[in-house]
């Protein structure tokens, strides 16, 4: 059976020559062409891709479909997912495309869209651009001879660098001269990562620093995953590891005695560092760590949540006036430098509190509230997750069910379950967080076995 293409408020992904085809992608492309068109936005886009091979020849073919509709390109290259959405506003583009598969193995591509905000698409923006793809319309039926065209982008990093760069005490992480190893994994990660830590005076190691897309290990930053990336932390003697996903806008962080920290505690320490400078709301997804909780109440700021979902936590983010939000994926969204996830954010967040704290990673996170949480995943296949979940809180009695994104339990203790279908894979997400990692392990074995 050809596996189909994965649609949802995060893009398009589907495996290259199979379930993502040339003609998908002029489809997909012609659908978000026509909610610009529709929603009466002019202006030229953005494109740019992440390091898989499959990019270059997507992204041709991309432009070559956005210019016959009469509207002009900014080609990238090589950008990450965060620095497309910086320059979508520096260019005064109606919108953008960035060609990725994020955490997705190898033959996966896709394509994230994006806002004239420099935004990844909400909600209701992206059942528009579904709408449209459904009505299958004819991809050739607004060509036009306008003469538009496609430019290289000139130093597209730069913009982003300046943004990040304005947020930090520069001169006191310079002053640190950290050993940080960075590693790309042979994402779009290390064109930027490099300038901006050698601009912050790092000593560097480098792993996975070619953008070639030839993953040294599976692209999602994992404890699993990042097994060989911990160990050169520890034997160069490196003050922090930074691991980037393909697109780089997730972070995972790995301390200096390689101890994998994890994905968590980005979010939660860039929200420690930003509200001890700059007090406010923040707001995190329904599936990220309950300390973000305790980290805000510290500071006597309000913590709220959100659906799953980046878009979904920039409207809250809007809608509550937020000084900084994110997902417990690793993926930090700082409002001084984009509405959009992103993995610089964390390292120069990270960075900044060591310096000016004076402490190490390890010694910085033991002042956090503990964190035990358990991922586990399960495929979908022809299960009705629907009537699934529906049947679950009669096996969790004790437990508050919350319907805000797939299902949660909360108890009363603090513990909680979150059970929902991905948006960017054909499986079901159970993510648990209690005292211990061995309760979490057993909530999470105990809510998919009572799915069957």
């Amino acid at each position: 059976m050809t596996p189909k293409p994965i649609m949802s408020v995060s893009g398009l992904r589907g495996i290259v020559g199979t379930s993502l085809t040339p003609q998908l992608i002029q489809r997909f492309t012609a659908a978000y062409l026509r909610f610009l068109d529709d929603a009466d936005i002019p202006g030229p886009l953005i494109v740019g891709r992440d390091g898989r091979d499959s990019g270059s020849d997507i992204a041709e073919q991309i432009q070559t479909i956005i210019t016959s509709h009469g509207r002009d390109v900014f080609y990238g290259g090589i950008l990450a997912t965060p620095s497309l959405g910086i320059q979508i506003r520096q260019q005064q583009a109606a919108g953008g495309i960035q060609i990725t598969a994020s955490h997705n193995p190898l033959p996966y591509n896709g394509m994230k869209l994006y806002s004239p905000q420099g935004q990844i698409l909400n909600q209701a923006q992206a059942d528009q651009v579904l709408q449209n793809y459904q009505n299958r319309l004819d991809p050739t039926s607004s060509a036009t001879e306008s003469g538009s065209q496609a430019t290289q982008l000139s130093k597209p990093h730069d913009p982003h660098l300046k943004a990040l760069l304005e947020t930090i005490d520069v001169t006191a992480i310079q002053q640190s001269a950290f050993h940080v190893l960075l590693d790309s994994n042979h994402g779009a990660g290390s064109p930027l990562g490099i300038r901006l830590l050698q601009h912050l005076n790092c000593q560097l190691t480098l792993l996975g620093e070619t953008p070639d897309g030839q993953f040294s290990h599976p692209p999602e930053p994992t404890a699993q995953n990042l097994q060989s990336v911990a160990q050169h932390v520890l034997t160069e003697s490196c003050d922090i590891g930074f691991c980037q996903d393909p697109d780089a806008d997730r972070l995972a962080l790995i301390d200096e005695q390689g101890r994998y920290i994890g994905e968590e505690y980005t979010l939660a320490l860039c929200i420690e560092q930003r509200l001890t400078e700059s007090p406010g709301n923040v707001v995190i997804n329904c599936a990220s760590s309950g300390m973000n909780h305790q980290i805000a109440e510290a500071h006597q700021c309000s913590c709220y949540e959100s659906a799953v979902g980046e878009a979904n936590v920039v409207e809250k983010m809007i809608a509550t006036g937020a000084v900084f939000g994110g997902e417990g994926n690793g993926g930090p969204i700082d409002p001084l430098v984009g509405l959009i996830r992103d993995s610089f954010v964390g390292i120069v967040r990270v960075l900044d509190l060591m310096a000016r704290r004076d402490q190490s990673l390890s010694e910085i996170v033991r002042t956090l509230p503990t964190c035990s949480i358990h991922k586990a995943t399960r495929e979908v296949g022809d299960f009705d997750l629907a009537a699934g979940l529906q049947s679950l809180p009669e096996q969790f009695p004790d437990a508050e069910p919350d319907w805000t994104d797939g299902l949660k339990l909360r108890w009363k203790d603090g513990r909680w379950l979150i059970l929902r279908p991905s948006n960017t894979e054909p499986l079901v997400r159970a993510i648990a967080e209690a005292p211990t990692l061995p309760q979490a392990v057993q909530m999470c074995e105990q809510a998919l076995n009572a799915l069957d």
